[in-house]
């Protein structure tokens, strides 16, 4: 599996990466042709513009929310509007896996015709306990802690050198929790919000910090960590600096752009 940083900025666009987006992508063998499935992982603010210079929007086999905030999924009309409106004609159905109802966010975040099912996707709800598949990739779901219902990904797939499994987990966004270690117990890499900044935010309930960032990874014992969502205004190396107090394992911060390989 591969996964690309598309957008890393928490809250909002910021000056240097679009609001959260992630691609995700592993390569199978299909009657003896390479085939390569994708997924995207929320389509915050500016994110269709960034991640069009990867992947054409075509190739897309599956999208996925963690919340339904808007610097989360707000782009999703972009990406109906290329794939219902595009010049080669409108382009097949695609699964749209959210919390809440997926649909009525859209509509409402377009402000379109009341009567438009935005047939180019066909939205799932998923919840805790929920588990889908895009092609080789295996998505479990688990609760977040956040002011909205909320989930973390789970997604396990083949290795780029294909011999094993390897596990990718995406928080979301979040303040720790157990379903939250639950979800990145033994990762081989932890995609981990950090929007607060340890000192200066104090509400619980909404977002992790560096120190419980490194928590969270020193107690599900995850091999590599990425801090993400880090708002334009929070000092990232505070967040770095905390979280390193409590895990001692590889730790960076997204940069847009970036291409990890498990």
């Amino acid at each position: 599996m591969r996964l690309r940083i598309i957008g890393c900025t928490g809250s909002m666009s910021g000056t240097t990466s679009p609001s959260s987006s992630y691609l995700v992508e592993a390569d199978v063998v299909e009657n003896g042709v390479k085939r390569t499935y994708s997924l995207v992982m929320d389509l915050g603010s500016g994110a269709m513009g960034s991640l069009m210079k990867y992947i054409d929007p075509r190739n897309i086999d599956a999208i996925a929310f963690s919340h339904l905030h808007a610097d989360h999924c707000v782009d999703i009309v972009g990406m109906h509007v290329y794939r219902k409106w595009h010049p080669d004609g409108e382009l097949p159905q695609i699964p749209v896996y959210s919390p809440e109802d997926g649909k009525a966010r859209v509509r409402g975040i377009d402000g379109g015709n009341v009567e438009d099912e935005y047939d180019t996707f066909r939205f799932e709800h998923v919840e805790h306990g929920s588990v889908f598949h895009v092609g080789p990739m295996t998505v479990e779901c688990f609760d977040a802690w956040h002011t909205i219902p909320a989930l973390a990904f789970r997604i396990t797939g083949p290795s780029e050198n294909g011999d094993e499994e390897v596990v990718l987990v995406y928080t979301g966004d979040t303040d720790l929790c157990d379903s939250e270690i639950d979800a990145a117990r033994g990762a081989d890499l932890l995609l981990c919000e950090a929007a607060f900044e340890d000192g200066r935010d104090e509400y619980r309930g909404v977002h992790m910090n560096g120190e419980r960032a490194g928590i969270l990874a020193r107690e599900a014992d995850v091999k590599r960590v990425v801090l993400t969502h880090i708002q334009p205004w929070t000092n990232s190396s505070v967040v770095v600096e905390h979280a390193k107090k409590q895990y001692a394992g590889p730790l960076e911060c997204a940069v847009v752009d970036n291409l990890y390989s498990l």
